[in-house]
């Protein structure tokens, strides 16, 4: 067992030791003079010599020549890079001597991020700058493999002046191992100085970090006035036969400042079910590798879109005006126009719009439950009329003469006294041949008979 331990002991100690890559100003040669801006500096033709020759200056800088004054020193107050170039002096046509002046401060200390776009892609490194470098500064990137003593990689960085930042590329060899982890040492340097960047540690898998979504757009769904659907597409840096994605979707309506968010979307379009109706809504989409490996990417541009609206409740040319609340059962109320809102219209009279905004606004089921109510109304007033019809018809039909009865009926002129036998204990208040409705008659009316 200690036989197999002692070459990897070895390894470990020659990884620990190994010297960090070099990292230091660049030399300068003996007729280069540094100065630092802002900073007074002094230029001569010669230490010793004679004092009564003449001596002239002509700088040459970014491809012109210019004239300076006269004399063995040259002053140079409050150095600008601009005054950087070769600066000769002369004595009539002979040239004496030569100097390169160099207006540079020493650079910035490097902080740097490394990223893969896709798997298919090499990693790139930067770090952004304050302020653009001094001409020649110089910026090298060293990768290699941790816990090993082979030699680093040297990669050299260029400065893109537009994003004002370096940027380094690191060549993945194919078959590379994802997870293996890859040491990045940085330096910077030029003739005022260096500054070396603090080592990472970084993997493959680690640094991946997808370009945004493209082609982010956000439409109305038919009859859906609290819905959206959201489409995007994959980055074109990212190839999505082999590897897939999956995505975050956050949303607000305007003119709010809170976004709500969706997460693991491993599709390329969502439905939002919680959209204001008649508001624009902001939508932004972000991607990240399936797995979760490495970090999200940036977010997609801003795409807008509103919801569907019903031409017959609201009027798309007046614009719109959200009143919608919160309902006991998690909706939202209805939006209304800003018509509804104001209390005179332009012809001073606002009763219209109103009447109009109560029709368009007004449930079926209103008609539904008044319509039934008459209906009922008019059957109860039918069934009590012909219930009165037939009381009607039988009061007469028992007051009508019977058939074969004389015509002349002779009548006596005093009615005899009844038995008592025969004498009602209650008299009828009237006639039951007058045809009316008797008091006495309601019962049978109740009875149903």
């Amino acid at each position: 067992m200690s036989c197999c331990l002692q070459p990897l002991i070895f390894l470990l100690f020659a990884a620990a030791a190994a010297p960090r890559q070099p990292c230091g100003p660049l030399g300068l040669s003996h007729d280069t003079v540094l100065g630092r801006p802002g900073a007074n500096i002094t230029l001569r033709c010669w230490d010793e010599g004679p004092g009564n020759v003449t001596v002239s200056w002509r700088v040459e800088e970014w491809g012109r020549s210019q004239r300076l004054p006269a004399g063995n020193a040259l002053p140079l107050h409050r150095l600008r890079h601009e005054d950087a170039g070769t600066y000769s002096c002369f004595v009539g046509s002979h040239r004496l001597r030569s100097l390169r002046l160099l207006v540079q401060e020493p650079p910035e200390t490097p902080r740097v991020s490394c990223y893969r776009r896709s798997h298919d892609h090499d990693v790139l490194c930067e770090w952004p700058l304050r302020a653009k470098p001094s001409p020649g500064t110089r910026a090298m990137l060293w990768v290699k493999q941790r816990f090993t003593a082979e030699n680093a990689t040297e990669q050299r960085c260029r400065f893109f002046s537009k994003s004002q930042k370096f940027v380094c590329r690191v060549k993945v060899p194919r078959g590379a191992d994802d997870i293996k982890p890859l040491l990045v040492s940085t330096c910077v340097s030029n003739g005022a100085g260096s500054a070396a960047g603090e080592d990472k540690i970084i993997t493959l898998n680690g640094v991946l970090r997808p370009d945004p979504p493209l082609n982010v757009t956000v439409t109305a769904l038919e009859k859906a006035p609290q819905r959206l659907r959201v489409n995007w597409s994959y980055p074109s840096s990212w190839d999505h036969r082999f590897y897939w994605l999956r995505f975050q979707v956050r949303y607000r309506p305007e003119p709010a400042r809170t976004f709500s968010e969706v997460d693991q979307v491993t599709t390329t379009w969502l439905d939002i079910h919680d959209a204001w109706r008649g508001l624009q809504h902001v939508v932004q989409v972000r991607a990240q590798e399936e797995f979760g490996h490495g970090a999200w990417s940036e977010w997609s541009r801003e795409a807008v879109g509103a919801p569907w609206t019903d031409p017959k409740d609201l009027n798309s040319e007046m614009g719109f005006f959200s009143s919608q609340f919160p309902m006991e059962d998690g909706t939202y109320g209805l939006t209304l126009p800003p018509e509804l809102f104001v209390e005179d219209g332009a012809d001073g009279t606002g009763g219209p719009i109103m009447e109009a905004s109560a029709r368009s606004t007004a449930s079926p089921y209103t008609f539904l439950v008044a319509g039934g109510s008459l209906l009922l109304g008019i059957a109860l007033c039918i069934g009590i009329v012909l219930r009165y019809r037939q009381l009607w018809w039988m009061d007469g039909w028992r007051g009508a003469k019977p058939e074969g009865e004389g015509q002349h009926v002779l009548v006596p002129l005093g009615s005899p006294s009844p038995p008592p036998s025969d004498t009602p204990l209650l008299s009828s208040p009237c006639s039951p041949a007058s045809g009316g409705l008797h008091v006495t008659s309601l019962d049978y009316f109740f009875s149903g008979q």
